[in-house]
């Protein structure tokens, strides 16, 4: 099994993400306890073609990534609550917090198929600015959350591991890093 450049094998578990009501005040209570970051903040993450539940939907999302050691950790907070989504749904029946696991992906199609072959639904489907492709599968029946599939390009693989670069020796300054998002 090849390992990605960021520490983590393809195919395992590479992310644990959250959900949150305010993405300024999570960061801030996440980075000490988690000893996690700088934060790498999108705001408006550009999701094309995004489709909730197999029915187009315009999420408008801002992310922060940040790693401690070689895990990621994605906070998420959906700017427009009236929208139906994975964030709302979930958020509705548990709370704030554990949303999902991502799953790097070498071949995205297969990984899909297998997920769905398991009788786990594609609650989301999305395409990153970098231009890859993800999926969250439906396994909260069966896990404490969805697992997203995270289709793992030349340009997703550097953008995680310019992230994790900037993690390694890290000595606190300049704690969030806004980025501009993906061209589209």
């Amino acid at each position: 099994m090849r390992t990605l450049d960021f520490g983590q094998p393809m195919g395992g578990i590479m992310q644990i993400a959250y959900i949150v009501p305010d993405i300024t005040t999570a960061m801030k209570h996440y980075m000490p306890r988690l000893n996690c970051g700088p934060w790498f903040v999108i705001e408006h993450f550009p999701l094309i073609d995004a489709q909730y539940r197999g029915e187009p939907t315009e999420l408008d999302i801002t992310l922060a990534i940040g790693f401690s050691g070689s895990m990621s950790f994605e906070l998420i907070q959906q700017n427009n609550w009236e929208t139906p989504s994975v964030y709302t749904e979930v958020q509705q029946k548990r709370g704030w917090g554990f949303h999902h696991f991502g799953i790097s992906c070498a071949d995205f199609d297969a990984d899909v198929a297998k997920y769905k072959a398991q009788g786990h639904e594609m609650a989301l489907y999305g395409v990153a600015g970098v231009g890859a492709r993800a999926a969250y599968m439906d396994t909260s029946d069966v896990l404490p959350g969805m697992i997203e599939l995270i289709e793992m390009t030349d340009q997703t693989e550097a953008f995680f591991t310019m992230m994790k670069a900037a993690s390694e020796n890290w000595d606190g300054s300049d704690p969030i890093r806004v980025l501009q998002p993906p061209a589209a």
